[in-house]
């Protein structure tokens, strides 16, 4: 293995480094394996750390705000936190390592490591793919989903990953066989205050004439750093739900990497990014129309808080032979006070002619009369604002319909804005 002199890299870019060999050795896998971890790797060396100069990462400069990596550390005792839903099957990350119970179609990514079958999903998504190369590089354990054709699921599967300080790596591939009906939620949490460094990725195939829903719940600690990833590819007349909620961690970057392929697909994405304190939190999404007559709606609420930082950008690309594309977009912000941030960039790059196509952001304050209106019928100031707001972020929730997960979803939600407003 060539590890390149370190005179030149930050500090983050060093502790990588020091990590990756001090640690190669131990990390699973067969030749194949080794030899696509080496390539991520050194990848990752050569290009460094993404700044601004890189379009895709324009708003958050990683080089300069990754300015320190934890040290990886022995994994602590972590107790298990209950199902989101009362009775649904959970299987487990704790701190980058599978625990599956009982969980029917589920099963340890280590195994696909050892022998050899995960090694060409490791490969990076694109040229600027710094999560994919960071989380391909470490990553010992995941949880492989597997959701059998023509299966319906009468209550969701949730995946938990919980960890204390230091460094964490988990994969998360998933297919949705055809014809099946499911609901998967991906649930971070941290245990500890201290700080940690968290990549995931997820890789989701939605086959022909599957209905999948995936409700991805971030809920870092204070002083986290998450650097999460989705790739999704949908079949013919598959129909997919994807709900993102962003409501912690120090430093997050979420990218949501999404290919249509196959005709008569109905895309859904909503998402609610819930900012205080000091977090930088950046969702980037690439959606490809690549096929005739499909369907996108994606809407993105945000709450910003204290001296919280969020950027969205959202691209969609309509291909040339992606005839009857018809995708719409929003961003829609509430600006809580005078030292928050928040950057949109939505974008369309449309190369077809019979399309319906559009985007919109917008950036606000509390409407006055509304709070107006709820003061003169004796709702004191902070709650009525506290009420606004709520209101703001349940209207994508309730889109879920089922009254269990948007029942469980808005008691979080509550939950962090009581703590923040």
């Amino acid at each position: 293995m060539n590890i390149q002199a370190t005179n030149r890299l930050t500090p983050a870019e060093t502790a990588l480094v020091d990590a990756y060999t001090a640690k190669f050795s131990e990390l699973p896998g067969d030749g194949a394996v080794v030899a696509a971890r080496d390539v991520l790797f050194d990848d990752l060396k050569t290009g460094g750390l993404p700044t601004r100069r890189i379009e895709a990462w324009h708003y958050t400069d990683l080089k300069s705000l990754l300015r320190t990596v934890p040290e990886d550390r022995p994994a602590p005792v972590i107790e298990k936190a209950a199902s989101i839903i009362a009775g649904s099957p959970v299987a487990y990350m704790l701190h980058g390592t599978a625990d599956i119970g009982k969980v029917d179609g589920v099963s340890r990514f280590a195994d696909s490591l050892l022998d050899g079958s995960a090694a060409a999903g490791l490969a990076e998504a694109s040229k600027d793919d710094t999560i994919g190369r960071i989380n391909g590089s470490f990553v010992r354990d995941g949880l492989v989903v597997e959701i059998p054709a023509d299966a319906e699921l009468d209550k969701p599967i949730e995946l938990q990953a919980i960890h204390g300080a230091g460094q964490v790596h988990s994969r998360f591939p998933v297919r949705f066989g055809k014809g099946s009906k499911a609901t998967v939620i991906e649930r971070h949490l941290s245990v500890t205050p201290d700080a940690a460094l968290v990549s995931s990725v997820s890789d989701i195939v939605v086959e022909d004439g599957a209905e999948a829903t995936w409700i991805l719940l971030q809920q870092q600690g204070a002083a986290d750093i998450h650097l999460g990833q989705l790739r999704i590819k949908l079949g013919a007349e598959a129909k997919l739900r994807l709900f993102v909620i962003n409501a912690g961690g120090k430093l997050v970057r979420q990218e949501l990497r999404i290919d249509v392929e196959g005709e008569g697909t109905d895309l859904i994405v909503r998402g609610v990014n819930l900012l205080g304190g000091e977090t930088h939190t950046d969702v980037t999404m690439v959606l490809g129309h690549n096929v005739p007559n499909t369907t996108s709606t994606e809407v993105f609420r945000n709450v910003v808080f204290d001296r919280a930082k969020g950027i969205f950008q959202g691209m969609i690309r309509v291909a040339p032979d992606a005839q009857k594309t018809d995708a719409k977009m929003a961003c829609n912000t509430l600006l809580m006070s005078d030292d928050g941030e928040f950057s949109a960039k939505p974008e369309l790059e449309i190369f077809a002619d019979d399309v319906q196509c559009g985007h919109g952001a917008t950036v606000a304050d509390i409407s006055d009369n509304h709070l107006y209106y709820l003061m003169a019928r004796g709702v004191p100031r902070a709650k009525a604002r506290a009420m606004l707001v709520n209101a703001f972020v349940a209207e994508i929730v309730e889109e879920l319909e089922e009254e269990n997960l948007v029942e469980a979803l808005e008691t979080i939600i509550s939950g962090w804005l009581e703590h923040h407003a």
